[in-house]
């Protein structure tokens, strides 16, 4: 038996056993859960240490920022698990209720998804997030992290299916993949006999790799090609504030944006003053189109590769447009569908920039960075999804839901 069968069989079990589990029991483990990690921070740390220390040198600071675990982000999971079990439980909701022209009585309710498998990158914290959501909705989950933060995962897992085995309930509700190879999750990603739903979260390079080999369903998630447009009828001060917010206070996430378009008629008189406040902040580096490099002395000429990438660093892309449709149609050539932000006065530019512009979560006069579960009033997600089947933007609970028809007659026949 290989690793993933061993994984599957335990984990559709569990799921069964899962279904049985009130909303009460589910909350009150989720907080029991939260109290546990704060109480062992100091071990749960002390495993990150090890993967901190043999990721210095390979991966960039911003990269290990990521990886970082401290007492306060633990205290961040532990209130996102906290969150999760005080929303409501999707389970048993009822969709639509009616009776049809045979007098048959028709409920349409929520319910679980089943197995559900994760496959992620460097954030440890995306373990405790996708276990409280699959958890708080009656899922079983596989998860499959990255080597390089396999003490960190090892620990926080360990810590939700200790809580779970002293309340007797089945640990194997979660389960870890502790081997990294690529074999074990490309086997993961054929699962079609335990696993409903497979969730990739990473790069693009990861998610690509997810699309393309799965015989799973897969649910897209992240990839965040970002563009913030400035219009002609900008306040530029906000624009200017926007611009840092969402560039550099952390630019390791999705949500982070990576490509700036700036209006014609504006372009000289903000590209060098937003030039010199960003530096103030964080220096990033500019690769721009040739009307932006002649505004921007530092900035090098991007490349057409330069405007479809994700640089999850200080780098952002600059392309100067003639009017807001061509910023409309250029952000649509090269969005990742996941958040676009426009910064104007002018209300026919901002409701057509929010109806035409193909993404999941689209702004007007705010930073990108607010595209997340928590923040949306979802709790923590498990993933901001970039399709549009089932389920787009943050994936919170009901994401993680599908429905059944629950039928009853008095003796019914088809004629």
């Amino acid at each position: 038996m290989t690793t993933i069968d061993s994984l599957g069989k335990k984990a559709s079990t569990a799921s069964r056993e899962l279904a049985k589990l009130g909303t009460s029991q589910k909350n009150q483990l989720l907080s029991a859960v939260a109290e546990r990690l704060v109480a062992e921070s100091s071990q749960i740390i002390s495993e990150n240490e090890k993967d901190m220390l043999a990721a210095k040198g390979k991966i960039s600071d911003i990269m290990l920022d990521r990886l970082m675990l401290t007492h306060d982000r633990i205290e961040a999971m532990a209130e996102g698990l906290r969150q999760v079990a005080d929303l409501e439980d999707p389970i048993g909701q009822v969709v639509r209720g009616y009776t049809n022209l045979d007098g048959l009585k028709i409920v349409q309710k929520r319910v679980p998804l089943g197995v559900i498998a994760m496959i992620f990158e460097s954030r440890p914290n995306v373990s405790i997030d996708a276990f409280s959501l699959a958890f708080k909705t009656n899922n079983a989950i596989i998860l499959r992290g990255g080597s390089d933060a396999i003490h960190s995962n090892k620990a926080l897992v360990g810590v939700a299916r200790q809580v779970l085995a002293d309340a007797g309930i089945n640990p194997d509700v979660v389960q870890l993949v502790e081997d990294t190879s690529h074999a074990v999750a490309e086997e993961l990603m054929q699962a079609t006999d335990y696993v409903d739903v497979l969730i990739p979260r990473g790069s693009a390079r990861l998610i690509n790799t997810v699309k393309e080999k799965s015989k799973v369903p897969v649910i897209e998630t992240g990839v965040g090609n970002v563009h913030i447009y400035v219009d002609e009828f900008a306040d530029l001060d906000t624009a200017t504030k926007i611009i840092i917010n969402a560039k550099t206070q952390r630019p390791s996430v999705c949500n982070s944006a990576e490509s700036l378009v700036v209006h014609e008629k504006i372009a000289a008189a903000f590209l060098p003053v937003l030039d010199a406040a960003i530096k103030k902040v964080q220096p990033v580096e500019f690769r721009a189109d040739d009307k932006a490099l002649a505004l921007l002395p530092d900035a090098k000429l991007a490349t057409e590769e330069d405007f479809a990438t994700e640089f999850l660093d200080y780098i952002m892309s600059v392309k100067v447009v003639s009017s807001t449709q061509e910023a409309i149609d250029w952000i649509n050539t090269y969005t990742t569908h996941h958040s676009e932000a426009i910064v104007t006065r002018d209300i026919v530019a901002a409701e057509s920039f929010q109806d035409q512009v193909d993404a999941a979560a689209v702004y007007v006069n705010a930073s990108t960075r607010f595209t997340d579960g928590f923040v949306f009033g979802l709790g923590a997600e498990i993933g901001i999804s970039t399709q549009k089947l089932h389920a787009r933007g943050p994936m919170g609970l009901e994401a993680l839901t599908s429905t059944k028809f629950y039928i009853n007659g008095n003796g019914q026949t088809r004629g």
